[in-house]
């Protein structure tokens, strides 16, 4: 199992500092071609955490830890282009979407009608808060939260978009003491959705089987 999470470590490293330079040079249209700098090694060192964090607390069986890491090597493709371009591109959405529609009826450890609620009332929520909040949810967060309510089902979709939440709102607020940005700047949500994802999975032993080994441990004894 060591040897997994740190195969998981390494390689969501290599992805995590290739799609900040992919992000950089794709798409083509608003690509900023920066050179690798500290938002790389950034990158490169959450995404390592994430795949490592997943491997070592899935008691899954394999295929759907598999499923897990798919998804989230998608998740850090998206939040590198994101970050750089302030997009979430249907090419990689569109995947996504698929892959966590497709798990829904096999997901050990969400049921498809808590799945399906959990997507239903997280489009909803973000959808009213961009109509109150002008600017502060495009569009691609709301393509990008349906998958993401899939995979976490009612109500931990909830939590995970509460840490998105606080990651937002303490990044602005660092942000602005910085003077890096003004207070009518964008900052893209769809880092944060993924981030409160990833804490969400990790903090919730249930999502990654680890109740149900624990109980099966228990009943063989």
């Amino acid at each position: 199992m060591t040897l997994v999470v740190w195969a998981a470590a390494i390689a969501f490293s290599v992805l995590g500092a290739a799609a900040e330079r992919l992000a950089s040079v794709w798409p083509t249209d608003e690509a900023s071609r920066r050179g690798p700098g500290v938002r790389t090694a950034l990158l490169a060192i959450a995404a390592a955490a994430a795949g490592g964090g997943l491997a070592w607390r899935s008691s899954l069986p394999p295929w759907a830890t598999a499923v897990h890491l798919l998804v989230l090597a998608l998740l850090v493709l998206l939040t590198a282009t994101d970050l750089d371009q302030r997009r979430l591109p249907h090419l990689l959405l569109d995947p996504l979407i698929v892959v966590a529609v497709l798990f829904v009826p096999f997901n050990p450890t969400v049921v498809p009608l808590d799945a399906l609620i959990g997507a239903a009332a997280a489009v909803a929520f973000l959808g009213v808060l961009s109509l109150v909040i002008r600017g502060g949810v495009a569009l691609g967060d709301l393509y990008l939260v349906a998958p993401l309510g899939l995979l976490l089902g009612w109500p931990a979709i909830f939590a995970a978009i509460f840490v998105a939440a606080l990651l937002s709102a303490a990044t602005a607020i660092a942000l602005l003491a910085m003077r890096r940005v003004g207070m009518k700047s964008y900052i893209p949500f769809g880092p944060f959705l993924v981030a409160g994802t990833v804490i969400t999975l990790l903090r919730e032993p249930a999502l990654l089987g680890q109740l149900a080994a624990a109980t099966g441990a228990l009943i063989g004894r």
